[in-house]
């Protein structure tokens, strides 16, 4: 048809281009295993992404290939982002957190051809080596490796040709590939297509989403060994922002090293971290100046409001974001909307502390049992989005199919209220919610409110059985150091936020609560612990 536009792909190798030829100067900063940092450009980093992708090349990678990675956030770790999909395959990044026999499966089940893998993490690897069809395995270290069964990331670089041209891949063709934790049932594979990535990374930049643009320094604390570090570097090499890859240093004090030395602007990562930067923060009261204004996002659970609000007692500010691996990752954004502008500090806090309003494009609805609920934040139901990067599919998974609508809806499992501004709140995944007496409880309303205690360092809620009410609610606690409470004076705190029957019949002291590998309470094992017949 006369006067349309004319045909565009959109590829992550058009991010890269357009880093080069505009932000080729700007710097990308590591923290390498010896804490030294590794400072070069976008410039240096496509150069060697070509590289990259000539070496696997060479060793027989094809366009479709999945190339596994099994790094800390690094500057080779960000080559092989852009590296692996300019010569059309596929990076895998494996969570290196996951059991031996999940990587197993995850590694077998997407046909991975080439390892990518931290010389420190070789151990993590070896767990199970035996039991995967790798071709090639290749040590990524700041020091060549000399191990005969091994190939030298930088050894191969050095002899590819960073000249090498490669065919644009099309922008439906897969570019990454993520496989979710595993909680329940096998690990599930989500495939990131060129298009989903780059307007992913385009709603990314939008001001009233996470606004990132050239102006900023960008640390991400969240993995890239997960959804792409939530998108990060790819919306960076978008809008030219500098980098800082923190390597396998994720404590308080490193983080705030690297927030006051490089000047950060702009972070992300789940709420256990920002807990401990709280913690370093007011442990030696002004040793660290991070730079003020410094944008926090957190996801992956939900941030108690004590915690939004101490930060904002040091000037930086939390922000709320919303998503899942099915997301790619990111879905909604907690900003406030201007009609909040002139409302009260506790309004604006009780909008931060939700979920968020979805971003542009992607559609938001929630179905309880009666049908879909009204946008009033009271009514509960299971949320479901699509949108031009919302999973369509699992990959190559016979169970799970059905999460997935045939008109593009997305079952979350996440159950939340939605208010007549269009913000989001997370009131508990289907499987948490406690249901007590034929009314239903929510987990991460007690959570949070009990981490708002003095004492309180981390709280998890959950469900176990009772005779006569079916469920009721055991908090689960640990303690500040140094710090006591007794469970009467956590009720207590409890009881004039909540009504009677919410209140937890028990607290159960903790030094430790298990994690998924994301970083999210494993409250499947905090129920085997805590269960029927289980003492506490």
């Amino acid at each position: 048809m006369d006067g349309l536009m004319m045909a565009y792909e959109l590829t992550i190798p058009a991010i890269l281009r357009r880093a080069e030829s505009l932000f080729g100067e700007r710097e990308i900063v590591t923290r390498l295993p010896d804490r030294s940092l590794h400072r070069y450009t976008y410039a240096d980093m496509g150069r060697r992404a070509r590289r990259l992708a000539s070496a696997l090349r060479s060793l027989g990678v094809k366009p479709g290939d999945r190339v596994a990675t099994l790094a800390w956030n690094h500057f080779q770790h960000l080559e092989a982002y852009f590296g692996v999909p300019m010569l059309g395959a596929v990076v895998h990044t494996l969570n290196l957190r996951l059991s031996g026999d999940d990587l197993a499966y995850i590694v077998g089940h997407a046909g991975d051809t080439v390892l990518l893998v931290d010389e420190g993490l070789l151990p993590v690897f070896e767990k199970f080596r035996e039991r995967v069809s790798i071709q090639h395995v290749i040590v990524m270290s700041p020091t060549a490796t000399d191990r005969p069964d091994l190939l030298d990331y930088e050894t191969l670089l050095s002899s590819a040709d960073p000249d090498a041209e490669f065919p644009e891949p099309r922008e439906a063709d897969a570019a990454a590939m993520c496989f979710s934790s595993g909680t329940t049932g096998k690990p599930k594979g989500v495939l990131y297509s060129h298009r989903a990535v780059v307007l992913h990374s385009m709603a990314e930049a939008m001001v009233d989403t996470l606004g990132l643009s050239q102006a900023d320094t960008a640390l991400p604390v969240v993995p890239m060994f997960h959804v792409n570090a939530w998108g990060m570097p790819f919306t960076c090499a978008l809008v030219g922002a500098k980098q800082v890859l923190p390597g396998p240093y994720l404590d308080g004090d490193s983080l705030l090293e690297l927030f006051e030395g490089e000047k950060v602007t702009f972070t992300a990562g789940v709420p256990t971290i920002w807990i401990g930067i709280l913690a370093a923060l007011e442990k030696t009261p002004g040793r660290w100046n991070p730079p003020a204004g410094l944008r926090m996002v957190v996801g992956g659970s939900a941030a108690p409001l004590s915690l939004i609000k101490a930060f904002d007692r040091h000037g930086l500010k939390v922000i709320h974001a919303w998503g899942m691996t099915e997301t790619t990752p990111l879905a909604a954004v907690s900003n406030l909307r201007s009609e909040l502008t002139g409302t009260s500090v506790d309004e604006q806090y009780a909008a931060r502390a939700k979920q968020g309003v979805p971003v542009p494009f992607v559609e938001v609805r929630a179905r309880g049992d009666d049908g879909l609920i009204p946008h009033d934040g009271t009514a509960m139901g299971e949320l479901e989005v699509r949108g031009p990067w919302i999973a369509g599919a699992y990959y190559d998974a016979p169970d799970g199919q059905d999460r997935f609508t045939p008109d593009g809806w997305f079952k979350t499992g996440d159950v939340v209220t939605i208010d007549a501004l269009g913000y989001m709140e997370i009131k508990d995944r289907s499987k948490d919610l406690i249901k007590s007496g034929g009314e239903w409880i929510s987990s991460v309303a007690l959570e949070n409110a009990l981490m708002g205690h003095p004492a309180v360092s981390e709280a998890a809620v959950i469900a176990i059985p009772d005779e006569k009410w079916q469920e009721r609610p055991l908090a689960v606690v640990i303690l500040k150091e140094g710090k006591q409470a007794t469970k009467e004076e956590l009720i207590d705190f409890l009881r004039p936020s909540f009504a009677k029957f919410w209140l937890p019949d028990d607290v159960a002291f903790t030094a430790t609560i298990p994690r998924t590998a994301t970083g999210k309470f494993l409250k499947t094992a905090l129920r085997d612990t805590y269960g029927a017949g289980a003492k506490h």
